[in-house]
């Protein structure tokens, strides 16, 4: 059993969502364009990214990301804090995400994963 999580989840725009819906391939927000690699986050990191990169957003929507078909282009590496962070190197196909939606407060204030279906 591997010690990493098989979900992940990437933060898009409304914009960006639309593209990867539209075009089954979303290819990176301008941050990951210039890092390289798709930046994902596990459910633990999922609601300090949101209040870190993008707070005040209000056009968000969340996608989880089966990590399984990934192999190589999948790679945990440190970033905040010392954190293992998934950074995918490649494009992001809509067939590796199993659900999605507009992004979501719970009472706690936790970001509300996305359920299939």
């Amino acid at each position: 059993m591997s010690e990493f999580p098989v979900t992940a989840y990437k933060v898009l725009t409304a914009d960006q969502m639309a593209v990867l819906e539209r075009d089954g391939i979303f290819l990176g927000a301008p941050i990951d364009l210039a890092d390289g690699y798709i930046h994902l986050s596990t459910c633990e990191q999922l609601t300090e990214t949101v209040d870190k990169h993008f707070a005040g957003r209000t056009d968000l929507h969340v996608a989880a990301v089966d990590l399984g078909s990934f192999g190589a282009s999948l790679k945990w590496e440190e970033s905040r804090g010392g954190q293992l962070f998934p950074h995918l190197y490649g494009p992001l196909l809509l067939e590796a995400v199993f659900a999605y939606g507009p992004l979501e407060r719970l009472a706690d204030g936790s970001v509300k994963l996305p359920v299939a279906g």
